[in-house]
């Protein structure tokens, strides 16, 4: 019998007792007994303690890490320990759009940030999955843990429907609705977070890409943008995650729009279900669950983009935690852009022919640094950096053509209008 089974057990016992036994002798002794119940409830939360132990990471908690690996050689114990989680099971699951699949992009853009944190030796990665299979630590821990991972969701569950009758936790509804795992995703969700608690996790991401409920077959749908979404308010974890969110989001926010489903346009979004962040107040590491976007919109379904969208989004979110952890570093890591869509070169005239593609992103970027995307009175949710020509991309570059005195170009990017792109967003500029 484990651990945790064996406590229930004592738990149950001492709960039949203040049920059965104390009723049975309080006519005989009155006050006495009273005291006594007094004692089993302060008792029975003791023992519910025990089932679930909260340690919540604290801001200070995770930055002290940080700043403990500087003046030494960096090891496990003093970097920063932070968990991707690509969203969806290795093989299945997830939004798909024509044979573009969320668990694909989910992945590459995990392997794009881990591949930017690792720039910084204070931070130590781990990553739950690759496109086969789940990695070693994780199918071994879901293998030999199975049984405790189910107590210990039961125990969670158990624990905060106890909170909530004594009045410590309230019932909250999520502000946007979302489809319920199947019974063994759940559990390995869970278990996620159960090893990540007992690994030491500082801060956990689960990458996602979002789908539409207006979203059907091969149409797109009318949604676009990203949301960030972190425990609620009353969740132990909540407070530290809503820090570094808040860091993330402002990176994230100046290129690509936040999203304008109902419930998700605020951008950081509290939820109390998600088990990815801690349902039932089970995670100790900051936790986010980032959708960076809509699976059907134009930067993602055009292969000549995607690449490069994926990457500038895990690049903002890098830089996001460097914000959080260290502004000055991240000011040196950003380079000449804080953007990896520049500095490009424009090898070539682009005509109304060229319709999209990564010279079109790349110009809808140096434009938005410019000030010029998207044209006013537009914002970025009526204007994305899709890498798509269109209104807004041809309005903001005429703009850009009058400030800066170019004239009689009759194509998208002419002569003139490429010397200057590339002589001021080029690789010559840096």
């Amino acid at each position: 019998m484990s651990y945790t089974i064996r406590v229930k057990y004592y738990l149950a016992t001492i709960l039949a007792l203040m049920l059965f036994g104390v009723p049975a002798v309080s006519s005989r002794f009155g006050e006495q007994v009273d005291y006594v119940a007094q004692l089993f409830s302060r008792a029975t939360d003791q023992l519910a303690a025990v089932i679930i132990s909260h340690n919540p990471k604290t801001v200070t908690d995770i930055q002290s890490r940080y700043n403990s690996s500087r003046s030494s050689a960096v090891t496990v114990e003093k970097g920063v320990r932070i968990l991707i989680v690509p969203g969806h099971e290795p093989g299945y699951g997830g939004a798909e759009f024509g044979s573009l699949k969320e668990r694909d992009m989910a992945l590459e853009l995990s392997h794009d940030l881990i591949d930017f944190l690792r720039n910084n030796d204070h931070y130590h990665t781990y990553i739950t999955r690759d496109g086969t299979g789940w990695m070693s630590e994780f199918a071994d821990y879901f293998k030999n843990d199975w049984q405790g991972i189910k107590e210990w969701e039961a125990a969670s569950v158990q624990d905060m429907a106890h909170r909530i009758t004594a009045g410590g936790s309230s019932v909250t509804v999520p502000t946007v609705f979302h489809n319920s795992a199947p019974q063994d995703v759940a559990f390995r969700l869970y278990g996620i977070t159960k090893w990540a608690n007992e690994n030491d996790i500082d801060i956990t991401i689960h990458v996602h890409f979002n789908d539409a409920p207006d979203h059907r077959g091969s149409e797109a749908g009318s949604h676009t943008g990203f949301a960030i979404y972190i425990p609620e308010h009353q969740y132990a974890n909540s407070t530290t995650s809503k820090t570094i969110a808040e860091t993330v989001f402002k990176r994230l926010s100046k290129y690509n729009p936040v999203s304008d489903l109902k419930g998700e346009d605020e951008g950081i979004v509290e939820d109390p279900d998600l088990i990815a962040i801690g349902a039932h107040d089970t995670a100790n590491a900051a936790s986010m669950l980032i959708e960076y976007g809509y699976i059907y919109e134009p930067q993602f379904t055009n292969a000549n983009t995607r690449s490069l969208a994926l990457k500038d989004l895990a690049y903002q979110t890098f830089l996001g935690l460097e914000d959080f952890f260290d502004a000055k570093n991240s000011i040196g890591l950003a380079r000449a852009y804080d953007t990896v869509a520049l500095p490009h070169e424009w090898k070539r005239v682009l005509s109304a022919k060229d319709l999209q593609g990564p010279d079109i992103f790349a110009l809808q970027t140096a434009l938005l640094l410019d000030g010029d995307y998207p044209p006013a009175p537009k914002d970025l949710s009526d204007c994305p950096r899709t890498g798509k020509l269109g209104t807004c991309t041809k309005t903001a570059l005429e703009a850009f053509q009058k400030k800066y005195n170019i004239s009689g170009e009759p194509d998208v990017i002419g002569t003139k209008t490429l010397e200057f792109l590339n002589k001021n967003f080029g690789v010559g500029a840096i």
